[in-house]
């Protein structure tokens, strides 16, 4: 799925001078508080992170109210999702002129009417409804099927996707697995990222590490590295 990436970051986290014994602790709670929230420094949705705490001495900074900085260098898997990108939920509704997922387990997403192709039509099968393609009989979308879709916009506050259907490498993911149905360019972009090494896989396992926060595995994210100081 696309949309996701990890992030190398150099960071200062303030904490209250009572906290400094246990500074360690504290700075863990802080950086928990950020989880499940769209960051504007680094442009997408913290999911988990990863520290490297370089010192649990903390310089004491001369303020109205003084605060303890903690210097440390954290690793942070995001979730970006931008235009045209594809990425996958699961569906929790679903009726004649919307299709409603869920993505990784926090972001509502959904799918209008319009934005679903032609070929993919809604009906009513042994009391359950469905969107079902007239081009293959198989093809089938309903309440629990995970579903790839293209976004067409990110409410970043209330952290919705609208998505679209109209791309023939949409729809619902096991269907299109069986038949060979990918994106083109994801697989020219996993076949770059398998040749520089480090893949997805050894870069999500290293985030179970340190006993630090990871609340999901999630498999082939789009990896995009850049320095933030």
């Amino acid at each position: 799925m696309e949309g996701l990436r990890v992030v190398d970051a150099n960071l200062t986290v303030y904490i209250h001078p009572s906290k400094a014994r246990n500074s360690r602790h504290a700075i863990l709670r802080q950086l928990s508080s950020l989880l499940f929230t769209y960051s504007e420094v680094f442009d997408g949705v913290i999911l988990a992170f990863e520290v490297d705490i370089k010192s649990t001495c903390c310089k004491i900074l001369p303020r109205l109210i003084p605060n303890f900085g903690a210097e440390l260098k954290a690793n942070l898997l995001l979730f970006s999702p931008m235009l045209n990108m594809l990425v996958e939920g699961k569906v929790v509704k679903l009726g004649k002129e919307s299709i409603h997922a869920i993505v990784l387990g926090f972001s509502s997403a959904s799918i209008m009417s319009e934005d679903i192709r032609k070929e993919l039509k809604f009906n009513i099968k042994h009391g359950e409804e469905v969107f079902s393609s007239t081009s293959h009989k198989r093809h089938v979308i309903k309440v629990g099927s995970i579903v790839r879709f293209s976004v067409k916009s990110f409410d970043k506050e209330l952290l919705h996707i609208s998505g679209s259907l109209i791309p023939p490498d949409t729809g619902c993911v096991p269907w299109l697995a069986k038949h060979g149905i990918y994106d083109a360019s994801h697989i020219d972009r996993h076949q770059k990222r398998h040749r520089e090494g480090n893949s997805e896989k050894d870069l999500l396992q290293d985030s179970d590490l340190k006993g630090n926060h990871y609340f999901e595995r999630l498999n082939h994210p789009q990896k995009s590295r850049k320095r933030t100081e």
